[in-house]
């Protein structure tokens, strides 16, 4: 009572807020007691009005042409991925196996780039596989004929596949032939070299031709006759058991190349001579990453059943060039947008660091495409030790991909997450408006060819490319050029 008047506090509970925008508001309500709740709020598609109206335009819709058309693609587009069925069927020479790959023509990963624009991983192991191929003698001869106009270089994913970091695959390396046994196409990927001075990285010197020969005359035919002899390898029933065993199938394969090898051995030593069979069985047991241009090539197989499904906005291939980053949607067919490639935060290995890396490089986010790698990092806390971060952020990140994703994939269990499934369909629009990245997940290769691998780590997907993308799928759903 203060002169006769009753003072009652205007706020009896205190003072509680919820601050949307800038971080800064808060802290005035905070220092005079508030209790503050943040929320990290942007305006969608990152305040741009035109592209933002756009998302509104290509959102599902029942009773407008336009949003029905694309929640229709998209839900085809979702089964397909879900229903995907990819076996290994078959390891041959990549001539013989992929369709258009001309005489004198060299696939590469991420999107078209010149000689003269490539990067110096991408360059090295060019001038390797020129030498391997024996098109040229020396490396002065091979970067030569590679300026010459004589070489033709095109993506992997123009004809159906896939390889990590350089992605080179020319016409006499073995590559695997996976079948997605439900839509009936194929996708493709060479044979993983292992770690150290592989052609991947850019290194072409005595050691790695040689590997590569002996995986052109020795391994690929005997992984040939072990699966002519045993029949095809479920890859989607080993994907999903080396989930749950720790992997997330991109930078971290041990499981996954385990079980391979155990699937493949009794059909290896049937069908193959002692000493191959042993030497196969070696080099598979040496090479804890061999799995992962399985898991890609089956990552391949699965989404380009979703490609060229007019309307839909799922995306269906990210690749990188080390220059640039390309995108691809279902929606758009096989048409690249692309932005330069991301510098990648992460963990380097003894000697090297930041100064001494390329650009984001290689076709493995594919794997990211399809729900695994950066996608399922939260059911493989061991990998952090690899890219770096905590297993609590690893778990951030996959619970984020929700959010963009259009559904999830029951197969792909994750014991860390209650077995949920992995985040699966990445969704153009829910990008653009949500302004969250997909998280890729990667090695981090030296910026000069030769030197290998220096680190691993985690990068995130250009934001520019998802709105350039739906732009072009935008004016075609409105009949515009």
């Amino acid at each position: 009572m203060a002169d006769g008047l009753a003072v009652f506090p205007l706020m009896p509970g205190g003072v509680h807020a919820l601050n949307i925008g800038l971080a800064g508001f808060a802290e005035p309500l905070r220092a005079h007691g508030a209790t503050v709740l943040r929320l990290d709020w942007r305006p969608p598609a990152g305040g741009d009005r035109d592209l933002g109206l756009l998302v509104a335009r290509l959102e599902d819709d029942p009773d407008d042409p336009v949003g029905a058309r694309v929640a229709e693609a998209n839900r085809t587009a979702l089964a397909r991925i879900l229903g995907a069925r990819p076996v290994l069927a078959d390891v041959r020479p990549a001539a013989d196996a992929i369709p258009g790959l001309a005489e004198r023509t060299i696939l590469h990963a991420g999107p078209p780039i010149a000689w003269e624009a490539m990067c110096g991983p991408v360059r090295g192991a060019v001038i390797g596989a020129l030498l391997f191929e024996g098109w040229a003698r020396t490396p002065d001869d091979a970067a030569h004929l590679a300026a010459s106009g004589d070489v033709r270089f095109e993506p992997c994913h123009d004809h159906g596949a896939v390889g990590p970091m350089a992605g080179i695959v020319s016409p006499s390396m073995p590559v695997v032939v996976v079948e997605n046994r439900t839509a009936g196409n194929r996708a493709y990927a060479t044979l993983n070299e292992g770690l150290g001075r592989v052609l991947r990285f850019g290194a072409y010197d005595r050691e790695v031709l040689d590997r590569l020969g002996w995986m052109r005359d020795v391994l690929g035919p005997a992984l040939a006759r072990a699966l002519a002899h045993g029949g095809p390898v479920d890859l989607k029933l080993l994907i999903a058991q080396a989930l749950q065993m720790g992997d997330e199938c991109h930078n971290r394969n041990v499981a996954g190349t385990s079980l391979f090898t155990r699937a493949l051995a009794p059909a290896l030593v049937r069908a193959v001579d002692g000493p191959a069979a042993a030497a196969a069985l070696d080099f598979l047991g040496a090479n804890a990453h061999f799995f992962l241009n399985l898991s890609m090539a089956a990552c391949k197989a699965t989404l380009d059943a979703a490609a060229g499904l007019p309307g839909s906005t799922v995306v269906t291939a990210m690749a990188r060039n080390g220059v640039e980053f390309g995108l691809r949607l279902a929606g758009t067919g096989h048409r690249w947008f692309t932005a330069p490639a991301a510098r990648i935060e992460g963990l380097y290995f003894p000697g090297y660091g930041p100064d001494d890396a390329n650009p984001d490089l290689g076709d493995s986010a594919i794997t990211e495409t399809a729900g695994l790698g950066g996608f399922a990092m939260g059911g493989a806390p061991a990998v952090v030790r690899f890219v770096g971060g905590t297993p609590a952020e690893a778990v951030a990140h996959t619970r984020a991909m929700y959010g963009i994703t259009l559904g999830v994939n029951s197969e792909f269990a994750l014991p860390a997450l209650g077995f949920a499934g992995t985040p699966t369909a990445i969704d153009a629009r829910r990008v653009v408006e949500s302004g969250i990245a997909p998280v890729i997940n990667t090695g981090i290769a030296h910026r000069k060819p030769g030197v290998g691998q220096v680190g691993a780590g985690i990068t995130r997907a250009p934001l520019e490319v998802f709105g350039l993308a739906l732009r072009a799928l935008g004016r075609e759903l409105e009949g515009s050029p």
